[in-house]
């Protein structure tokens, strides 16, 4: 166990520490959190891939008193170092990536040219390493006794960590946090785009038994009719019909009771920043007008852990790269809530 008696935690953040200027070593922590530098089907904004590294230097910032969880982080946070080579595949292949949603914007037809088709394959196999990988990095973590995060990146990032937990808790669910359903079948042919984590998870993890979905707002037809044919198994609260409620009366605290309801007993959090306000998070990937505060996702998910289901894990995405640190201030502010949360939910003697 790490001797914490030097250690000042109402003092600045050192940067010589690692992630929120703590102290601990992967070894002494209980939770770690892995980057996953990757955004390569991104259909709007790029810039998540480089977020880790810019909500490690903003973490610094973070105020570890957290009147909600105090001394959480006693148990030990730390982030992995950034893989360089996931990095340098995410650009290449995202530079593909742009030449090829290019070529299908203007209505080309793929199968006319070898070109796009060679590039399609090779990004989708890039799709299959990832997440390889990822559920490597995982399972390997999990099976050594660790609560373990995920930093993105894109949203198409945390499937094989979904493959990994399953394992483990062959019975959960997923709280998604999310402007969009992300359940497209292959969008604009990536077999495994940020847009269709959902989908492949539910299509291809039979594990996950539930998805509940709150803060959509931006989605087609084809993700509308996939929510309402699942027989109930993914339930979607769309922004503006939590909005409406409240206009007429009703409150967050009974809103949220009933999305918990929905809920198994064993819950993951995939939280895309874009679900927030995107006054927030503004150079997130694809900002929609609307959204939930910060404040509000914060008591749905504390919430959460006083009705007595487990949070076994989370992923952050889509937290943009900006000028002025913004986003990046914001997105370590809400990974440190999430780290509080996934350790309270998951208590040593529990």
């Amino acid at each position: 166990m790490i001797d914490l008696s030097s250690f000042d935690p109402n003092s600045v953040g050192n940067p010589d520490n690692n992630i929120f200027g703590l102290p601990f070593t992967e070894q002494d922590a209980r939770l770690v959190i892995i980057p996953i530098p990757w955004e390569v089907t991104v259909s709007y904004n790029a810039g998540t891939a480089r977020a880790p590294e810019h909500i490690f230097t903003a973490s610094l910032q973070v105020d570890l008193f957290d009147p909600d969880f105090v001394d959480h982080w006693r148990q030990g946070y730390f982030m992995r170092p950034m893989d360089k080579k996931i990095l340098m595949k995410s650009d290449y292949l995202r530079k593909e990536a742009e030449l090829y949603i290019n070529f299908i914007a203007h209505g080309e037809e793929i199968a006319s040219n070898k070109f796009m088709t060679k590039t399609l394959k090779e990004i989708n196999q890039g799709g299959l390493f990832l997440n390889e990988w990822v559920y490597n990095q995982t399972i390997e973590l999990l099976n050594s006794g660790k609560l373990v995060a995920l930093l993105g990146g894109d949203h198409s990032t945390p499937f094989g960590y979904f493959k990994a937990i399953g394992e483990k808790y062959s019975d959960f669910g997923i709280l998604q946090i999310d402007a969009h359903c992300d359940l497209r079948k292959a969008y604009e042919g990536f077999e495994f785009s940020h847009a269709s984590i959902m989908y492949n998870t539910l299509e291809k993890n039979k594990s996950v038994n539930k998805l509940v979905q709150v803060g959509i707002r931006d989605y087609c037809e084809e993700e509308f009719d996939y929510i309402k044919n699942s027989n109930n198994k993914v339930v979607a609260y769309f922004d503006k019909d939590i909005k409406s409620r409240q206009y007429e009366g009703e409150t967050w605290k009974s809103i949220a009771n009933e999305i918990i309801a929905h809920l198994p007993e064993f819950v993951f959090i995939s939280f895309d920043i874009d679900g927030l306000d995107p006054k927030l998070c503004p150079h997130t990937g694809t900002p929609v007008q609307g959204g939930l505060e910060v404040e509000q996702v914060f008591y749905l998910f504390k919430k959460l852990v006083e009705s007595g289901k487990k949070i076994i894990g989370f992923d952050l995405n889509e937290v943009g790269v900006s000028h002025n640190e913004w986003d990046e201030n914001v997105g370590a502010r809400v990974l440190y809530k999430l780290c509080n949360l996934l350790t309270a939910s998951n208590p040593i003697n529990g």
